[in-house]
C-alpha cells in the first residue's frame, strides 16, 4: 500500500540520530513563497525552536531550493499588492528570525535555483552547503523590488560591501563554487553527494558536545538578533511600497508575459527561474 503524499509546502521530519529536518517541499513551484508557504514556514518554523534535537537540517524537495516570491501570487492584485507583498514578507521574516535564534547549529543544503528570498533562507544556516550547479541570483531591481528575507543584511556580513553590492545591483549569477570561493556558503560538493554530506554534517553536531555547541553559537549570535529583527522590519516596509508601484507592476507583468520559466530541476534555473522573488 503507497502512503499517502503530503500536501503541505513546508514539513517537518524528525530522524532518529536528533537531527530534525524542516524540508521545503513544493517542488512542482520550485518552492517559491506565497503566503501559503510563507505561513507555513513560519509555523513549522517555530515548532522547530520547540524541540530542535541536537541540530536543524534546512533542505528542500526537487530541483530548486527556493527560487523566492511567487509572482503569479503578486500580479494582478492592483492596490492590494504592496499589503499582499508585505504579509508574505512579514512570515517569511518570522521564520527568519526563529531560524536564526535557534540554539543548536542550524545546516542548510542548497541545490538547484536559489534566488530571491530563498537567498536569505539559505544563508541564515550556520553551515551552509551547495552543490556546485546550484545558481544563486539576487533578481529583485530585474524587477522593480528590494531584497528581503535579510538577503542585504547577510550579504554584507558573509562577503564584505562590495560584493554584496555587486550581487544585489547586477543581478549577477554565482554557482556553487563561486559561492564557496565569496564566502556565501561554507563548502560546496558535487550534486549527488550533497544530501549525504549536509546530513552527515548535522549527524556529527548532533553527536557533538551540545552545551558548548549551544554556547558557542550563542557567542556567535550575541548581539545580532535585535539588529536583524530592525532590519527585517525595513526590508518588508521598502519593498511592500514598491510592489504598489507602476513599475514594479510593470515589470512582473512583464516577466511573467514572457513565458519562458524553466521546470524545476533544469541546471539553468539561475536565469529566468530565479527572477521570481520575494
Amino acid at each position: 500500500m503507497s502512503l499517502p503524499v503530503s500536501t503541505e509546502p513546508v514539513r517537518i521530519v524528525r530522524r532518529p540520530d536528533g537531527v530534525v529536518e524542516l524540508r521545503l517541499d513544493d517542488p512542482g513551484r520550485g518552492n517559491s513563497l506565497d503566503l501559503r508557504t510563507a505561513e507555513a514556514l513560519r509555523d513549522r518554523a517555530v515548532e522547530v525552536a520547540a524541540d530542535p534535537g541536537g541540530a536543524v537540517l534546512l533542505r528542500s524537495t526537487g530541483g530548486s531550493f527556493c527560487v523566492g516570491g511567487d509572482l503569479r501570487a503578486f500580479t494582478g492584485r492592483g492596490a492590494q499588492t504592496g499589503a499582499y507583498v508585505h504579509a508574505v514578507a512579514s512570515a517569511a521574516h518570522d521564520a527568519i528570525q526563529v531560524l536564526h535564534g535557534l540554539p543548536v547549529p542550524l545546516v542548510t543544503a542548497v541545490r538547484g535555483a536559489a534566488a530571491g528570498g530563498g537567498i536569505g533562507l539559505a544563508l541564515v544556516g550556520d553551515i551552509v552547503l551547495a552543490a556546485r550547479s546550484a545558481r544563486f541570483r539576487l533578481a529583485y531591481t530585474a524587477i522593480g523590488l528590494t531584497p528581503d528575507c535579510g538577503a542585504s543584511w547577510f550579504l554584507p556580513r558573509l562577503v564584505g560591501p562590495r560584493r554584496a553590492a555587486d550581487l544585489i545591483l547586477t543581478n549577477r549569477v554565482l554557482t556553487g563554487d563561486d559561492a564557496e570561493r565569496w564566502g556565501l556558503v561554507s563548502r560546496s560538493v558535487d550534486e549527488d553527494e550533497l544530501d549525504d554530506a549536509a546530513h552527515r554534517t548535522a549527524a556529527d553536531l548532533a553527536a557533538g558536545a551540545g552545551d558548548a555547541l549551544r554556547a558557542a553559537k550563542g557567542l556567535l549570535r550575541a548581539g545580532s538578533s535585535a539588529e536583524l529583527r530592525r532590519h527585517l522590519a525595513e526590508e518588508a516596509r521598502l519593498i511592500a511600497t514598491l510592489a504598489d508601484g507602476r513599475e514594479a507592476q510593470d515589470r512582473m507583468a512583464s516577466f511573467l508575459a514572457a513565458g519562458s520559466r524553466p521546470k524545476a530541476g533544469d541546471s539553468r534555473a539561475g536565469a529566468r527561474e530565479s527572477e521570481s522573488v520575494s
